[in-house]
């Protein structure tokens, strides 16, 4: 078995410095690290139980198979906090069927971001019986 010590997404964006100014002012994401430097230097965010690096530079589209899921405490604040920092959004808050509170951004390459909300009484956070 792989012994995994530590984890990241690791993001090629096409501009690097917007990249890093959305994640690091508009979503607001703590800094771990910077290393290198110039415009294509990496920075690495935290994310909650893992990192996302933004560094260097692609020419290439991201897939839209990639997604990140990110949760927060309370979306409908995150929503207000986003819309009036300028950032896009996909879809405002909405309850699913599943029953997560679920809003959709995305990235300036057009990575699509998903934060969520896990109600209190979901069985994310509770299991009757357990």
């Amino acid at each position: 078995m792989v012994h995994v010590l530590s984890s990241r997404i690791l993001l090629r964006p096409g501009d690097p410095e917007r990249s890093r100014a959305f994640y690091g002012e508009q979503l607001g994401l703590a800094v771990h690290r910077e290393f290198g430097t110039g415009p294509e230097r990496g920075t690495v965010y935290f994310l909650g139980g893992g990192f996302l690096e933004v560094s260097g530079r692609s020419d290439t589209p991201h897939s839209p198979a990639v997604q990140l899921w990110l949760q927060v405490a309370d979306v409908e604040a995150a929503h207000e906090e986003l819309r009036a920092k300028g950032v896009e959004i996909v879809r405002p808050p909405v309850k699913e069927p599943w029953g997560l509170i679920e809003m959709w951004i995305s990235d300036p390459d057009g990575t699509r971001i998903v934060l969520v909300e896990v109600p209190a009484d979901h069985p994310l956070r509770y299991r009757p019986g357990i």
